[in-house]
């Protein structure tokens, strides 16, 4: 599937900063260790960020352990009908090392299913959030909105993640991310920084919540110092 390049980084760095601020806007996440879904899509078009996504994994857990931890589940979908779901994983060699094993195949997207284990996995144990990444949808609409009204419900917010310009998927996306009580933000393989900080903002929300963010953007200073300037004062 050919890709459409997103614009330059300034209207990048607005999306952050939009993204930011409804992170900070979330319902407090509980001390302690928090659970983490992790979605991605595997199909033929989203190899080069597969292997982006498996670099990324190890900061976030590194980020989150200073807050007492996360447990991730990594959830990807591919080829005909194949969704998957690891245990929850306590360990980011762990995680890295089940990513790695996995490839890319053509096939449909399948966020139905996804958005169905995330309400499965947050009744049976809260998760804390839901991050999904992807490029495009080729499913029925209303019915993942309806799905992600429910974990808005369940206070599971979704942060999703979209690689590439299709502007339909990105009106979806965006609802997604609302209705789940969640954020949106596009990135593209140029910004593998960007999606570094939010992916690692996530991990530190579902560990501490809005206050252990900020006191990570603190300590990190530069780049997510910056971004999280730029949070909106919704409480």
């Amino acid at each position: 599937m050919k890709k459409t390049q997103l614009p330059a980084t300034p209207s990048l760095k607005s999306e952050v900063g939009a993204f930011l601020a409804t992170l900070k806007a979330t319902p407090q996440a509980p001390a302690g260790r928090g659970r983490l879904l992790f979605a991605i899509d595997a199909t033929a078009s989203r190899e080069p960020t597969w292997d982006l996504a498996c670099q990324i994994q190890a900061e976030m857990f590194a980020a989150a352990e200073l807050l007492g931890g996360i447990e991730i589940q990594l959830c990807f979908y591919r080829g005909f009908s194949e969704c998957k779901a690891t245990p929850w994983l306590g360990s980011a060699a762990e995680l890295v090392r089940r990513m790695i094993g996995v490839r890319c195949q053509p096939g449909r997207t399948q966020i139905v299913k996804v958005l169905h284990r995330a309400l499965a996995e947050t009744r049976a144990q809260k998760v804390n959030a839901l991050v999904f990444v992807g490029d495009v949808i080729e499913e029925d609409i209303d019915e993942l909105d309806h799905l992600a009204g429910e974990l808005g419900l369940l206070a599971t917010p979704a942060f999703v993640f979209q690689e590439g310009g299709d502007p339909i998927a990105r009106r979806t996306f965006e609802t997604i991310a609302r209705l789940s009580g969640g954020a949106y933000s596009p990135f593209d393989t140029g910004s593998a920084a960007q999606l570094k900080a939010l992916l690692t903002a996530v991990a530190v929300f579902s560990a501490g919540g809005r206050a252990a963010l900020e006191n990570h953007a603190r300590r990190a200073g530069g780049p997510a110092l910056a971004l999280t300037h730029q949070l909106g004062g919704r409480k």
